[in-house]
C-alpha cells in the first residue's frame, strides 16, 4: 500500500458535505482534514502499489459532487517522532 495525499477545493459552503460523502463512500480514504489557504481539505488515501493514482483521483475524487479542483500529492517514505 502507498498513501497519496490530495488537496481539494470545493464549491463555496461545500466543504464539509464533500468530506462527509468522501467518508462515507470512498474506502480508500484514511483521513480527511479541513484546512486553511487555497485549498478546504487534505484527504489521505491508501492505495495498492500497482493502483492508477491519476485514474482515481478522476474517477473517485474528482466526480464527488461539490469539489471544484484537485491537487495530488505522492509520497515515498514515512517518518515519525517519539510521540508517533
Amino acid at each position: 500500500m502507498r498513501a497519496i495525499f490530495v488537496m481539494i477545493k470545493c464549491d463555496m459552503g461545500q466543504a464539509y458535505r464533500v468530506a462527509r460523502d468522501m467518508a462515507d463512500g470512498i474506502e480508500e480514504l484514511s483521513e480527511m482534514h479541513s484546512i486553511s489557504g487555497q485549498y478546504d481539505l487534505l484527504g489521505k488515501f491508501y492505495l495498492e502499489a500497482d493502483r492508477d493514482i491519476g485514474l482515481f483521483v478522476v474517477e473517485k475524487i474528482q466526480t464527488v459532487p461539490g469539489v471544484k479542483d484537485t491537487y495530488t500529492l505522492q509520497t515515498f517514505n514515512a517518518f515519525s517522532g517519539p510521540r508517533g
